[in-house]
């Protein structure tokens, strides 16, 4: 593998459902050599789609990771899913990554959640390509998708290729920087092609879009700005270097257009990976926070820099157990050395590493800056730890899982399974941070909760099949959450003996409500801190509220968007006011503050996008009515309307037949969680009543 950093390109591919981010992966490894015959989807052999549940249903569910050689660059790619319920998965790639690609369907245009992952990008800093996919299909697009990049995404979205036919008569591209057309041959399945002299019909075209190109670069590149008033054109030696520092920069987005699955367009797409995108040594030093002084500091990504690295993911073999994804950004991790885990405080040590080739790995001996591989064997390590040396410790942000929005009970077949279900659903939620698994302290139910009814589906699916843990369970239900409207302060005495001992500690806590989608902050203050002088009661206290804040004061939902403060201790005696005392004090004092502080109950909102006949609109505006829907804009895409619409989760059982009802089944829709909001008081009597 490649030891020079400006040789490796860490890439992700995320699209929404459907747009052709596995198939497209599919091309890129067969056209770089690392498969000799592609697989596709609908018939479930694809490389990176390997798990029994991806191939039943033709979606990706994990994301894949797989690297493989193009021009002599090394080209580590992260194939993630499309579909809303997995969006974690998304999230922690793109954390990891230094470039993407994102694939839109040339007919959908950009579509929810396409949106979704452009934000995900957006807030990692991630550079980006778009190539517009399926431009065979009837009522492909080009122009459309990218004015949609434009106004949708607010994107500096320029084509640097044009398409060279239409729909079922698409046969290849017209590449704006060289100024030659490409034409697959399908014969070879696109593995050969001809350069060509521009179509007559397509020279005025093609030379406009090479002028908006040249000029939108010079606009945002002082480097070129001189040249290209000079000439009014830019070399291509002038015009490449400036497309990839503004590419790298995040300030413009080159668009590509082909169809994978017809084996057209993939190989310029690979050439602008090499070309644009950013290099690990291109990207700025990772931010991370010394463990000592619990100051800002920063690492670069050099091999020659003390570990860094960042546990991403966690997978579990058949054969090998748990796999432990993992991105250097500093330093070298070697076999057989110690990593320090800061939130663990101990060391692990590194007995194997390997490299991934989707299901598959390949022992190897370090992972250097820049390198994205798995490591086998750690103790304790979580999504989101850093492992990095212990000269200097320090460590990375964590990774936020959003909130699921929906649960179900889950019980064993029988009570010789019980145990044997627990330890599965843990190993389940190691991998999974959005998949979240507690225990109903009133009826004792085991119950599991996820991002949506497939997310459930699969988790149950996986349970039966992987785990050989077969379970009963309830029908899906949402999930809701508690918060706090105002502030409220409360002084708590715990006083009580167990088992023959007297336990006694005081609190004042204090607690105040957050700006939607905050989450919760606990804190201790100053005061606190001296007076209990002690790390474990601090530990103890936290350990506290957080079991308070997770079970919640009206209905036993975990409560968010709120700020919890241990303001001051009261020690009773040294005897008395140990660990259970105060962590029962910490618990039981929150909820009496909470109750305090008008509790009130959030509700998932999801944000919903219907492709219907504009016949049917009448009836989907009157049945978005009723499930107490808000409609926020439509418009026309071809002859069909879209309407875009933000509905309350708990509405939307069973709307995949109700549309289906609606329309005579021409009707579509996809759907992904908005935010949570403040139930209605019906809503929250219904809750309470239950």
């Amino acid at each position: 593998m490649d030891s020079d950093l400006t040789n490796i390109r860490n890439i992700g591919i995320v699209a929404h459902i459907d747009a052709g981010k596995t198939t497209t992966t599919e091309r890129i490894l067969f056209y770089t050599g690392k498969i000799h015959k592609h697989g596709d989807v609908h018939d479930g052999n694809t490389t990176t789609d390997f798990m029994v549940q991806e191939r039943e249903r033709g979606i990706t569910i994990q994301s894949a990771a797989i690297t493989c050689e193009w021009k002599g660059r090394q080209i580590n790619i992260i194939d993630t899913p499309g579909h809303v319920d997995f969006t974690m998965e998304v999230e922690r790639s793109l954390r990891v990554l230094d470039g993407a690609v994102c694939v839109f369907c040339a007919v959908g245009g950009v579509q929810p959640q396409s949106e979704t992952v452009w934000r995900q990008a957006d807030r990692y800093g991630v550079p980006r390509l778009a190539f517009v996919n399926k431009m065979d299909r009837m009522g492909a697009d080009f122009a459309r998708v990218v004015g949609e990049l434009r106004t949708k995404l607010k994107a500096q979205a320029c084509p640097i290729v044009l398409p060279i036919g239409k729909e079922e008569n698409f046969k290849g591209i017209v590449d704006l920087v060289s100024m030659k057309g490409i034409i697959y041959d399908e014969a070879s399945e696109g593995k050969n092609f001809s350069e060509i002299e521009i179509p007559a019909e397509l020279k005025d075209e093609a030379e406009l879009a090479r002028a908006e190109l040249v000029e939108k670069i010079a606009d945002l590149d002082e480097g070129v700005m001189e040249a290209f008033l000079e000439k009014g054109d830019l070399a291509n030696d002038e015009l490449v270097p400036a497309i990839r520092r503004q590419t790298v920069a995040g300030r413009f987005v080159p668009v590509l257009c082909g169809t994978s699955l017809k084996d057209k367009g993939v190989q310029p797409l690979l050439d602008a990976v090499i070309d644009y995108l950013p290099s690990p040594s291109e990207r700025p030093p990772v931010k991370a926070k010394d463990l000592k002084s619990g100051e800002e500091t920063t690492r670069r990504q050099d091999p020659g820099e003390l570990l860094t690295s960042l546990v991403f993911k966690i997978a579990t073999d058949p054969y090998v157990g748990k796999l432990f994804f993992v991105r250097v950004y500093g330093g070298v991790l070697k076999k057989g050395m110690n990593a320090f885990n800061p939130r663990t405080k101990k060391r692990e040590r590194i007995m194997k590493i390997v490299r991934l080739f989707a299901d598959d790995q390949i022992e190897t001996d370090e992972l250097k800056a820049g390198d994205i591989g798995a490591i086998v064997g750690l103790k304790e390590c979580t999504t989101g730890d850093t492992l990095c040396s212990e000269m200097k410790p320090c460590y990375l942000e964590r990774i936020q899982a959003p909130q699921p929005v929906m649960f179900m009970a889950i019980e064993p077949k029988s009570s010789a399974d019980k145990e044997k279900l627990v330890e599965s659903m843990k190993a389940l939620a190691a991998e999974d941070p959005t998949c979240q698994v507690r225990e109903d302290e009133e009826t004792g139910q085991t119950i599991l909760s996820g991002m949506g009814e497939l997310h459930l589906e699969i988790l149950v699916d996986r349970l039966k099949r992987e785990f050989k843990c077969a379970a009963n369970t309830g029908k899906p239900m949402v999930s809701y959450l508690e918060t706090v409207t105002k502030a409220s302060e409360t002084a708590f005495m715990f006083d009580r003996e167990l088992g023959g001992k007297r336990h006694a500690a005081g609190l004042v806590i204090k607690i105040e409500p957050l700006e939607r989608g905050k989450g919760r902050q606990v804190e201790l203050s100053r005061e606190f801190r001296n007076a209990v002088n002690s790390h474990v009661i601090e530990e103890c206290v936290r350990q506290g509220l957080d079991d308070g804040i997770a079970t919640g004061v009206l209905a036993r939902y975990p409560m968010t968007d709120l700020k919890v403060v241990a303001e001051k201790a009261e020690i009773v005696d040294p005897e008395v006011s140990d660990e259970v005392a105060f962590r029962s004090a910490a618990m039981m004092g929150f909820r009496e503050a909470a109750e305090k502080a008008a509790p009130e109950f959030l509700e998932p909102i999801m944000k919903l996008e219907i492709t219907t006949p504009p016949e049917s609109v009448g009836e989907i505006l009157g049945d978005l009515n009723s499930r107490r829907g808000t409609v926020l804009n439509m418009d026309m895409r071809g002859d069909m309307q879209i309407v875009s619409a933000r509905v309350p989760m708990a509405q939307m059982f069973g709307y995949a037949t109700a549309i289906r009802s609606l329309t005579k089944g021409r009707a579509g829709y996809s759907m992904e969680p908005d935010q949570f909001e403040l139930a209605p008081n019906n809503v929250k009597e219904e809750i309470l009543s239950k």
